[in-house]
């Protein structure tokens, strides 16, 4: 490895500690304001677990920094079953249910506000909207020999329901894809203006993870750049043509061109191009390229689909920022239930050096791409931890909860069994996650 790869991976990390270093603070906060609200005492506020290495003490609170810095906990009297300390009066166990239910909840509940206020500011500033996102769904472009393709769907069909939903959005239906791998799902769809019916099931994709049917939004093709010394510069071609057709065959996705230059082998290609308002056209000659390890024929221009960049205002970015997140929220637990289906593969879960390199990408793209990112971070954070798994704020509220149906408590060795059960299980989660990240890294 180079000094540059070694450089890469040092910024990875040192982002990685930024991002999670904000998503521990906001979320044990919740739990440290909720239990001092409750006059619950507060013995330690930890960034990571293990050993202290250095910190200060404020009151009764030791704020302090442990050696392993992945996670952090809030510590308070008399939290574990069984502890001395239960009977003190300020002792979390001593706590009305609905109390100690609140300070439970409010470490996810401070990074659900987190993603939304994130959202809301980052649409404020800037708001990048697809200009077709509201277009009807139409189909731009069926690979051959994939679901879509076998389903009889074909360029210029539009969707008009997918399963229960009616006159879907394309954000809708790659939503129904990736969750639903081997299920098969009903399509209706509208050719000619003839309203037609077939079923899809989409294909698990090894390399993501994901369910994929083989099919493509119709979108305009947008030159983003060219590359200097390739074909498409050489034939006059700039930022910001829009590509119409190759060899008299229409462009409607950026697969279609890229199967187009794929059929050329080499031979000079015909496009036609829109810009300003005027069709122009082209004869170009492709390259053959070997960075993607098999190589493929390139006209060397950077592919975009149109974008409106506009500001919302503080209501209109709020609610934009709430429905995405409930979206987000609702795609995570339909991902979970995939997986527990066995109709997603757990290779789509990123862990931490996945998301090491994430978060470095999105430093070296820019702020608004690692805001972004972070409020995506801090809803799957809130997400997980809601889960009704032992050990996690989900189990306890669970726990609670029952307590609650019950009126009385659970009684002590079942409780510490609980609790040992989720330790095994979490343990087993996290050595499961860097074994998959690490898998992603080897080669074949």
């Amino acid at each position: 490895m180079n000094l540059l790869g070694v450089l890469q991976i040092l910024q990875n990390i040192w982002w990685l500690l930024i991002l999670i270093g904000v998503m521990i603070l906001i979320h044990e906060l919740g739990h440290y304001w909720a239990a001092r609200y409750f006059d619950v005492k507060v013995e330690a506020f930890s960034f990571g677990f293990g050993p202290r290495l250095f910190g200060f003490r404020r009151g009764e609170t030791d704020f302090r920094f442990s050696a392993i810095l992945f996670g952090g906990y809030v510590k308070m009297s008399g939290e574990q079953p069984g502890d001395e300390a239960a009977a003190d009066p300020r002792s979390f166990q001593a706590k009305p249910r609905w109390q100690r239910l609140i300070i439970a909840f409010a470490g996810p509940g401070m990074n659900m506000i987190l993603a939304v206020g994130l959202l809301t500011g980052l649409f404020m500033f800037r708001y990048p909207k697809l200009a077709n996102s509201d277009d009807p769904a139409t189909i731009g472009y069926v690979a051959p020999g994939t679901p879509a393709a076998a389903a009889g769907l074909k360029e210029g069909d539009t969707i008009v329901q997918i399963d229960g939903i009616r006159d879907p959005k394309w954000q809708d239906i790659l939503l129904s894809e990736v969750t639903n791998a081997g299920k098969q799902l009903y399509v209706g769809y509208v050719r000619n203006g003839e309203r037609l019916q077939t079923t899809v099931t989409p294909q698990l994709e090894e390399k993501s993870g994901l369910g994929t049917s083989g099919w493509e939004e119709q979108t305009q093709v947008l030159v983003g750049g060219v590359r200097p010394g390739m074909g498409a510069e050489k034939a006059g071609l700039r930022r910001g043509d829009v590509l119409l057709s190759v060899n008299g065959q229409s462009i409607r996705s950026l697969s279609k061109l890229h199967e187009l230059i794929r059929a050329s082998n080499g031979s000079p290609v015909q496009v036609v191009y829109e810009r300003q308002g005027k069709q122009q056209s082209a004869a170009v000659m492709p390259a053959f390229s070997k960075l993607d390890g098999a190589g493929r024929w390139l006209i060397g221009v950077d592919l975009e689909r149109p974008v409106v960049i506009t500001q919302l205002g503080f209501v209109a970015a709020l609610r934009e920022s709430v429905d995405q997140n409930i979206k987000s929220a609702s795609l995570i637990y339909q991902f979970l239930q995939g997986l527990i289906e066995r109709r997603m593969s757990a290779k789509s879960i990123e862990g931490p050096i996945g998301i090491a390199r994430l978060s470095g990408d999105a430093a070296r793209e820019g702020p608004m791409a690692f805001v972004g990112l972070m409020a995506m971070v801090s809803l799957n954070l809130a997400v997980f931890n809601l889960l009704p798994i032992p050990i996690l704020d989900g189990g306890l509220i669970l726990l609670l909860l029952i307590e609650m149906i019950m009126r009385r408590d659970m009684s002590m060795p079942v409780k510490e069994a609980v609790l040992k059960v989720g330790m095994v299980f979490l343990m087993a989660v996290v050595v499961f996650v860097l074994y998959n990240d690490i898998s992603k890294l080897l080669p074949g």
